[in-house]
C-alpha cells in the first residue's frame, strides 16, 4: 500500500489514525517532507499523481497498484469492505474489531454537510 499524502493536512491524518487502528501497514510518501522538498520533487509528483488519477486532493491511497482515492473514497472503501478485499488480496491483514464507521475518523470540526435550498 502506497499513501501519497502532506504531512500537514488533517485528512491525511485521519486516513492514518484509521490504518493504524486497522493495523493496515502501508509507505507513506509525504509530499511536502523533507526528502521531497529539494528542486520541487514533491510538488512534481504530486502533478504527475493528479495527471494519473485525475484527483488534484491529498492524500491519495494505491494498494498493489490499484487507485483507491483519496480520503472520503478510503473511508467508502473501509466501510464497504471493499479496502479489506483489496489488501486480502495483497496478502494483507485488516483488524476492523471496534472500528465501526471509518468516517469517525475525520476531524471533529467537519461537520454533515446539507444540501443546499433553492
Amino acid at each position: 500500500m502506497v499513501f501519497f499524502a502532506l504531512e500537514w493536512c488533517e485528512f491525511c491524518w485521519s486516513v492514518r489514525k484509521l490504518f493504524a487502528a486497522a493495523g493496515i501497514e502501508y509507505r507513506s510518501v509525504d509530499l511536502d517532507g523533507a526528502l521531497y522538498r529539494e528542486d520541487d520533487r514533491g510538488g512534481a509528483l504530486r502533478r504527475a499523481l493528479a495527471e494519473k488519477t485525475g484527483a488534484v486532493t491529498i492524500p491519495q491511497i494505491f494498494v498493489g497498484g490499484r487507485h483507491v482515492g483519496g480520503a472520503t473514497e478510503t473511508f467508502d472503501a473501509f466501510n464497504s469492505g471493499a479496502l479489506q478485499e483489496l489488501l486480502a488480496a495483497a496478502g494483507r491483514e485488516v483488524h476492523t474489531e471496534g472500528i465501526g464507521n471509518a468516517y469517525g475518523f475525520l476531524p471533529a470540526w467537519l461537520h454533515p454537510r446539507k444540501p443546499a435550498t433553492a
